[in-house]
């Protein structure tokens, strides 16, 4: 009798279990058949939407359309509808451009140049020593007031004049350029390889390390670690580190440079969509111990933020000016297209040593330096030695000298 009892327990037990295990498996189906089919149904609506729209255009558009033009700005449209602030539509041609000039098969004439807002010339911030440029004796504080034949004004914005002045090596750009004081003159560019430099270094009055690191690009990382070294060898006593308009595209390269700096432990982190935390970078123990202070404004972002913030949490660092960007995002490397284009999307969310993110918030500077109405016009004609917000980035790590 026992056994009976046994078995129809045991039988009971398992008719239970499998009545569970079917509907628990036919919740999870049903959920997921709901999802596919809600995402079914919105993308069936997009696509209706679209045919419908463009069935009414061409049915009584006068205009002649142009396909390539109207299909990057259905893409570039797309990708301004995702809620994604970050996420990016390239072009054939831009990306090709971009590859181009990550490969050396592109390049530039050896100047970095801002569509200036007053003149709508493009205003020369940099030439490249060994430049085609440099060697033309083009100089920071001119102008390139036409490209090809094509006045710069009429050009949209910076993206747009950089695209103009690259070419293939041996190919000829024309210019017109406004010297510093004013001087007209005319000039073919024959494209060459040149190095294009992000750090600089020099040590002013008080032995201050002043490094302007102009991008966090593939050779950042080591071009910081050798401008470190080289001011600690010329007797610096404290670090200015001026990261103004950094957009931190190479997450990588900010993260070595921040390692030189900081010492021994967890830099930084990601965070994924469902939730998943990853280390990005532990540093090792070396450091450096002097006082330090990183210039920033509202054009510091991505990998720049992330340095500022690692240096100030983990070595103290004061950081000077206004608040930072508040771009706490990991982008997706280029993810390319069947007729050539690509596209950059947010795929996680940047955490500092603690967990937290300045996402959306930005750093806030330990010492405010906010320009005049009458600096912030002065921005672009400030040197070194006349630039109030490095001043000011000076006399916070001096004081802090003991």
């Amino acid at each position: 009798m026992s056994k009976k009892v046994n078995l129809a327990v045991a039988a009971t037990v398992t008719l239970i279990a499998m009545a569970v295990t079917f509907s628990i498996t036919m919740v999870v189906s049903m959920d997921m058949f709901n999802n596919i089919v809600s995402g079914v149904k919105n993308r069936e609506q997009m696509y209706n939407k679209l045919a419908e729209i463009d069935r009414y255009v061409r049915n009584n558009e006068y205009a002649e359309i142009n396909e390539d033009t109207l299909n990057d700005t259905i893409a570039s449209g797309y990708m301004l509808g995702i809620n994604d602030p970050y996420a990016r539509y390239y072009s054939a041609k831009a990306y090709s451009e971009r590859m181009g000039l990550e490969n050396g098969r592109l390049m530039n004439v050896g100047v970095s140049v801002i569509k200036d807002s007053s003149s709508g010339y493009a205003r020369i911030l940099r030439v490249y020593d060994g430049s085609p440029a440099a060697e033309n004796g083009l100089e920071a504080g001119g102008f390139i007031t036409a490209i090809n034949g094509t006045g710069v004004r009429t050009m949209t914005d910076t993206a747009a004049i950089n695209s103009a002045l690259i070419g293939e090596e041996g190919t000829t750009v024309s210019i017109s350029y406004l010297t510093p004081d004013r001087q007209e003159q005319t000039m073919d560019l024959v494209h060459a390889n040149y190095t294009t430099t992000t750090v600089f270094a020099q040590l002013l009055d008080g032995n201050v390390a002043y490094i302007d690191i102009d991008a966090f690009s593939a050779n950042t990382g080591l071009e910081f670690r050798s401008a470190v070294d080289s001011m600690l060898n010329q007797g610096a006593v404290a670090f200015v580190f001026d990261l103004r308009d950094n957009t931190g595209e190479t997450l990588n390269s900010a993260l070595i440079a921040a390692d030189y700096c900081v010492p021994a432990g967890l830099v930084a982190q990601s965070q994924a969509k469902d939730g998943t935390v990853t280390d990005l970078r532990v540093s090792d123990d070396h450091e450096v111990t002097l006082p330090m202070a990183c210039l920033v404004n509202e054009s510091t972002a991505g990998g720049a933020e992330l340095f500022a913030n690692a240096l100030r949490k983990m070595s103290g660092a004061n950081l000077v000016g206004t608040t930072t960007a508040g771009m706490g995002v990991l982008l997706s490397d280029p993810q390319s297209f069947s007729d050539g284009s690509a596209a950059v999307i947010t795929v996680g969310l940047l955490l500092d040593n603690e967990g937290e993110t300045w996402n959306g918030a930005g750093l806030t500077p330990d010492v405010d330096a906010a320009l005049t109405a009458d600096e912030q016009s002065s921005y672009y004609d400030f040197t070194v030695q006349t630039d109030p917000q490095i001043s000011r980035a000076v006399n916070a790590v001096l004081a802090l000298v003991g």
